[in-house]
């Protein structure tokens, strides 16, 4: 699907049905790329390397595979990484306890989006929130999945929130337009975050190369970043965050602290998102989304999506995930109640408001979009194991 904007959570953003291949990855992060200064919306940003190859028992044998344990037994675990994301999860498992008498859900926190994939792998939890460019790079085992590939890859379910992202600069700079970078003290965000890495992943592909190239890209944490930004040290930075809800906690510091204005994209810029196949793209009004109340210079902003999913092992029970599928639909208010970062679904479709051609959704899911009338005969439907 595609949206040019959005008005406050109105934010499905348009993927565009593509194929993801050759993919080229620039980290191995697994954070979600959200920092928690604020106490919102972080993740610890690891990739999964500290034993969640199995190592730890992740294999099973600690009796928490997250199999589906037979037909009648309708439980799901996902795994979720800490912060924002876990917010999001915790409200769709109190969405589940108040609206379905049959699924059991459990929150698991896991270490990052990548972390996520490979515990999955591992049969530590058989449902778990990861994002779209973690998921093409598992499938082409590219970047973090190069050296360490995992043998199962989650499936589809369902469309979570975005984080999105675009560049702010500070003023006295002399930089306006993406170009003015070349050169520049750029600050991506923190190393081993995805918003990072999916920034990086849209940059470093032409027709941007050139100018990716030539930035002074900046490895610092993200509660230093305000402070080296003040100082002079970083001349611009992305800012993210979910549209009409908020931005991550670093990026409030900096606008509030700090005069920056909106960095203007270049036709390149533009070209380069749009046609990288992890993230998404869109627009929204600045107005619907200013950064601590104040003014960048921009009426709307262009951004990046990095693209947060629901998805499950091929061997998760499929009427489990049939009925979080319904109760995520039919009762969107609900889990909006508990936190407004989840997606605001206008229709069953939008649901699928993420999903790729390449990326097989899970069986139980297919047959919720089916019996709904919401399928996409472009998408792949997932093999059981």
């Amino acid at each position: 699907m595609s949206e040019n904007s959005v008005n406050r959570r109105k934010f499905l953003y348009g993927t565009g049905a593509v194929g993801i291949t050759g993919i080229a990855g620039c980290s191995d992060n697994g954070g979600d790329g959200s920092d928690g200064s604020d106490g919102s919306d972080g993740d610890d940003g690891m990739d999964g390397s500290d034993g969640s190859d199995g190592s730890d028992g992740s294999d099973g044998s600690d009796g928490s595979d997250g199999s589906d344990g037979g037909s009648q037994d309708l439980s799901l675990r996902v795994g979720t990484s800490a912060g924002g994301t876990q917010d999001v999860g915790l409200a769709v498992e109190r969405a589940v306890s108040q609206e379905s008498d049959t699924l059991s859900y459990s929150t698991i926190e896991s270490p990052g989006y990548i972390g996520t994939i490979r515990r999955m792998a591992n049969n530590q939890f058989n449902a778990g929130i990861t994002d779209n460019n973690s998921l093409a790079k598992a499938l082409d085992e590219t970047g973090a999945f190069e050296e360490q590939p995992v043998e199962r890859i989650p499936q589809y379910g369902f469309y979570a929130f975005p984080y999105s992202i675009y560049i702010i600069a500070r003023d006295g700079t002399g930089i306006e337009t993406f170009d003015d970078l070349a050169g520049a003290n750029v600050y991506p965000a923190e190393p081993g975050y995805s918003t990072r890495a999916t920034t990086l992943d849209v940059w470093s592909q032409d027709p941007t190369a050139d100018v990716y190239d030539q930035m002074n890209i900046q490895n610092m944490g993200v509660d230093s970043a305000p402070g080296a930004m003040e100082e002079g040290n970083i001349d611009a930075s992305i800012a993210y965050g979910t549209p009409g809800v908020r931005y991550t906690g670093f990026v409030q510091e900096i606008a509030s602290r700090i005069d920056v204005h909106y960095v203007e994209p270049t036709d390149a810029l533009r070209q380069s998102a749009e046609s990288y196949p992890g993230a998404g793209t869109g627009t929204t009004s600045y107005e619907d989304w200013s950064i601590a109340d104040t003014d960048i210079g921009t009426d709307e902003v262009f951004h990046w999506n990095l693209e947060v999913n629901y998805t499950f092992n091929p061997e998760a029970n499929p009427d489990a995930v049939y009925e979080l599928c319904r109760v995520v639909d039919e009762h969107n208010d609900t889990v909006n109640e508990g936190e407004e970062q989840f997606n605001d679904f206008e229709s069953t479709e939008d649901l699928l408001g993420s999903a790729r051609e390449n990326i097989p959704v899970h069986r139980g899911a297919v047959q919720y979009y089916r019996d709904n009338d919401a399928w996409d005969d472009s998408l792949t439907e997932g093999d059981s194991a």
